[in-house]
C-alpha cells in the first residue's frame, strides 16, 4: 500500500464517522500539476482526541496534538500520515509556531497557510477541489502569492521568504509583486529561524532546476546576507560568474552548487569563515567535509590530466570527491577549467576501485625480508613505491623488492 492509498483511506474512514476530511497543502498543488506528491497530509473536522478513537490509540501518535496534530500510521505501522484539525492560528510570537489555536473551519484554515498554491484542498472521493483562497488560477498563470496579506503571513513564520523562493524556483513560477516587496522588507528576519531551517531551505533550493535564478533573488532581496553572509559583501563582484556557472549545471549535487557560490570569492573566505558557515548552518561533518575537500581540491583537479597520477589518484579515493569533480565540471562550463580534464576526471572516477586504488605492492613484512630494519625510513620507502606503483614505473612486488635492494646497496655504497 502507498503513502496516497492510505490517505485515500483515511479520508474515507473518518468521512464514514460523521467528520469532514480532505488532503491538505502541497499534496493538493502537485496533484494538479501532475508531479507525484512525496507526501500526503489529511485535514478534517475531527479533532485530536476523535482522530485517536477513530484509528485507535495503538495506530496514532499524539506528537503535535497541541496544535491539532496526529500522526496516524497504517495497519503495519510501515506508513503514516498527518492528520490535523481545521484550526485558526493566534499570534507568531516566536516568528515560527502560533502562540494558540482555535479548532475552525476549512475556509478559515485555508486562510492561516502560506501560499495560494499550499493553500487548497482536495475531495479524494469525489475528485474534486476545494479552493477558497485562489490557488488554482495562481498555479495556473505560474504566480508564487502569498495567502492574504503577505506581510502578515511573513509576521507568522520568517521562513515563509525562503519557501517563496524555493517554490518559485521548483514550478518555474515568478513571485507576485506584493509577496516578492514583503520578502524584501522583512528579510533581515529571517536571521530568526534556526541555522538547521535555513540549511534545509539552501540545500532544497539549490536541488531545484532554478539555482541560478534562486540565488539571485536572495542576493535582491537581503536574504544572502542571512544565509551565506560570508559572501555577501562580494556578491556583486562575482555575480556574474556565479549565475552563469549555475545557469549551466543541471545534474551536479546541490553540495557542489554552493561550493559554486563560495570558489569565486574563495580568497576573501579562508578556513574561519568556512568554519563559521558549518557552525551556523549546522551541517553534518560528512557534508562539511565534503564542501570543503571539493574547494581545496580544486587546484589539482583542474590540471589533473597533466599532472602525474601519483599526485591525483589520492584525491580520487578520498571522501567527497564527487562533490569535487561536479564543482570541476561546474567551472570548465564558464571555461576556468578545460572541457577534457573534467571529462578525464568523470572517466576515471568511473573505473573500478581495483583500478583506482590498486593494492600496495609491498608492506613492512616485505621491507624486513630484504634486509631493511624496522625504524622511521620505513613509511617514507613504502610512499616511493607507492609513488612509483601508481606511475606505472614499478609494475609487481619483484619489481618492487628489487627498487629496494638496489635502494639499499646504494646506501651500503656511501
Amino acid at each position: 500500500m502507498s503513502q496516497r492509498e492510505f490517505a485515500y483511506q483515511i479520508v474515507d474512514q473518518l468521512r464514514n464517522t460523521g467528520f469532514q476530511a480532505y488532503w491538505a497543502g502541497g499534496c493538493v498543488r502537485d496533484l494538479l500539476l501532475g508531479i507525484e506528491a512525496s507526501d500526503y497530509d489529511v485535514a478534517t473536522s475531527a479533532k485530536p482526541q476523535d482522530i485517536r478513537h477513530v484509528f485507535g490509540h495503538s495506530r496514532t501518535l499524539a506528537v503535535g496534538a497541541a496544535f491539532g496534530v496526529i500522526i496516524v500510521l497504517s495497519p503495519d505501522r510501515k506508513i503514516q500520515v498527518e492528520v490535523a484539525t481545521f484550526r485558526t492560528d493566534a499570534s507568531y510570537s516566536d516568528g515560527r509556531r502560533p502562540d494558540s489555536i482555535t479548532f475552525s473551519t476549512p475556509e478559515m484554515d485555508a486562510q492561516r497557510r502560506d501560499f495560494t498554491i499550499n493553500g487548497m484542498f482536495f475531495d479524494p472521493i469525489a475528485e474534486k477541489v476545494i479552493d477558497f483562497v485562489g490557488g488554482q488560477a495562481d498555479l495556473a498563470s505560474s504566480k508564487l502569492r502569498a495567502i492574504g496579506d503577505p506581510d502578515a503571513r511573513i509576521g507568522e513564520d520568517k521562513l515563509r521568504m525562503l519557501r517563496a523562493i524555493r517554490f518559485a524556483a521548483r514550478f518555474g513560477f515568478e513571485i507576485e509583486p506584493a509577496t516578492y516587496e514583503a520578502v524584501k522588507r522583512h528579510s533581515p528576519e529571517a536571521a530568526q529561524v534556526s541555522g538547521e531551517r535555513l540549511a534545509i531551505e539552501l540545500r532544497k533550493t539549490l536541488e531545484t532546476l532554478r539555482p541560478a535564478w534562486a540565488v539571485e533573488k536572495w542576493a535582491d532581496t537581503g536574504l544572502l546576507r542571512v544565509l551565506l553572509p560570508e559572501i555577501a559583501d562580494h556578491w556583486s563582484a562575482y555575480s556574474e560568474v556565479v549565475s552563469a556557472m549555475l545557469r549551466e549545471g543541471m545534474h551536479e549535487c546541490w553540495l557542489a552548487r554552493l561550493a559554486g557560490i563560495l570558489w569565486p570569492c574563495l580568497g576573501e573566505l579562508g578556513e574561519a569563515a568556512l568554519d563559521s558557515l558549518k557552525f551556523r548552518l549546522k551541517f553534518s561533518n560528512e557534508d562539511f567535509v565534503a564542501l570543503r575537500f571539493a574547494l581545496s581540491s580544486q587546484g589539482t583537479l583542474s590540471k589533473a590530466d597533466s599532472l602525474p597520477w601519483s599526485q591525483v589518484q589520492p584525491l580520487m579515493v578520498s571522501p567527497g570527491i564527487q562533490t569535487a569533480i561536479d564543482l570541476t565540471e561546474l567551472r570548465s562550463r564558464i571555461g576556468q577549467v578545460s572541457t577534457s580534464t573534467a571529462e578525464w576526471l568523470r572517466e576515471r572516477l568511473g573505473w573500478p576501485m581495483e583500478s583506482l586504488d590498486p593494492a600496495p605492492l609491498v608492506n613492512g613484512q616485505d621491507l624486513v625480508e630484504v634486509g631493511l630494519k624496522p625504524g622511521p625510513k620505513f613509511k617514507e620507502l613504502l610512499w616511493r613505491i607507492r609513488v612509483l606503483q601508481l606511475d606505472k614505473q614499478l609494475q609487481n612486488t619483484e619489481d618492487a623488492k628489487g627498487w629496494l635492494r638496489i635502494q639499499l646497496d646504494k646506501n651500503s655504497d656511501s
